[in-house]
């Protein structure tokens, strides 16, 4: 392969958006990234001043020049930037020299949005694998007593008549309610390691929603906008399955499923997101769904902590549905987030795509 070759392969293969200014600060090139980001053709933005077709929050002409100057790369955090198509997005900016001498620039920027969710999800993983131990260990101590508790309410019951009949029918219910809670603790404890295969994300979101069709979702819309080209993914079908189950029920239960409301599931594909995985490899996660519902919106107060175990948004909920999901997905190397206003809330699943082997196979 040629040096101009890699050089194309590498421009192209830049997972952030990047933009190349000539020394008057005119557009050489766009990434295939920046183009999505920017949601504007490469062919429309080469030649033209960089000010003309990208908004950012801060005047960059100094900084430009002190790049030239120095040639030293510069960090500006934090930065709206919009353009084209596209409304601003708070990001964090890189300004480096080209090595050539020939007095351009490399323009890179990250979406907070991005980084955002990867800090979020490193907490929410150590914050599950703590709070598992310590689920297993009182699930394991507490159903014991509470077995014993139910059957002495029972052989008291045996005896009563009356009121006193109602108070321990009372133990003995509230017993079992608190013995199935246990159950599903256990049962986020003890989930098996995803077994993997290639699958098609949309057979798998159609599962879930006949299932929610006919069960928690049986009085709402549901619409399907999805991306027909989407490549096949690599995962756990079944453990996927209950990802996407739990989340249209989650989203059903947020608008209310009694009077109606809509759910949309969305697919598309996004080459934005990488993720370091455990043997210090990059993967990419490129393929996107998101379940979407229109309610009201999570609480603020537990909005960043919503993964978390034991956090619900809900009276009587126990807050361990969107923490097993967050731990199917994290055991998937995949990423999940969600953003919330009121009328809108899109939690959004990034998958990888099947390897290439795999898939001849």
């Amino acid at each position: 392969m040629t040096e101009k070759t890699w050089g194309d392969t590498l421009w192209a293969s830049l997972p952030v958006p990047a933009i190349l200014l000539e020394p008057d600060d005119t557009i050489a090139d766009i990434t295939p990234t920046a183009e999505m980001f920017l949601n504007t053709s490469a062919k429309s933005l080469r030649g033209k001043p960089i000010w003309d077709k990208l908004m950012v929050a801060v005047p960059l002409d100094e900084a430009f020049a002190r790049v030239r100057r120095d040639r030293a790369d510069l960090f500006i955090n934090d930065v709206d930037v919009g353009g084209g198509n596209r409304a601003p997005v708070q990001c964090n900016i890189q300004i480096g020299p080209v090595s050539d001498q020939s007095g351009r620039v490399l323009l890179m920027f990250e979406p907070r949005q991005i980084a955002d969710r990867m800090d979020r999800a490193n907490s929410v993983k150590a914050a599950a694998k703590s709070a598992i131990g310590m689920a297993e260990m009182l699930a394991h101590e507490i159903k014991n007593p509470l077995a014993g508790i139910a059957g002495a309410a029972q052989l008291l019951a045996m005896g009563l008549t009356g009121d006193d009949r109602e108070l321990t029918d009372l133990i003995v219910g509230e017993t079992r309610r608190i013995s199935k809670l246990l159950d599903q603790v256990e049962q986020f404890g003890n989930l098996r390691p995803p077994l993997r295969k290639v699958v098609n994300v949309h057979d798998l979101l159609d599962r879930a929603r006949k299932s929610s069709a006919l069960g928690v979702a049986a009085r709402m819309k549901i619409v399907e906008n999805y991306d027909p080209s989407l490549p096949n993914t690599y995962v756990d079908g079944d453990q996927m399955l209950q990802v996407f189950q739990n989340l249209m029920k989650n989203a059903a239960e947020a608008s209310d499923a009694t009077s109606g409301g809509t759910i949309t599931m969305r697919t598309f594909y996004d080459v934005s997101l990488r993720v370091r995985k455990r043997d210090g490899s990059d993967t990419p996660l490129p393929l996107q769904v998101e379940i979407v519902d229109d309610g009201p919106g999570l609480p603020p107060e537990i909005a960043d902590d919503i993964f978390d175990p034991f956090v619900s948004g809900r009276e009587n909920g126990t807050g361990l549905g969107l923490a097993l999901v967050s731990k199917i997905i994290s055991e998937h190397d995949g990423w999940i987030g969600v953003e919330s206003v009121p009328g809108r809330t899109v939690f959004r699943i990034s998958l990888p795509v099947a390897p290439k082997d795999l898939e001849d196979t």
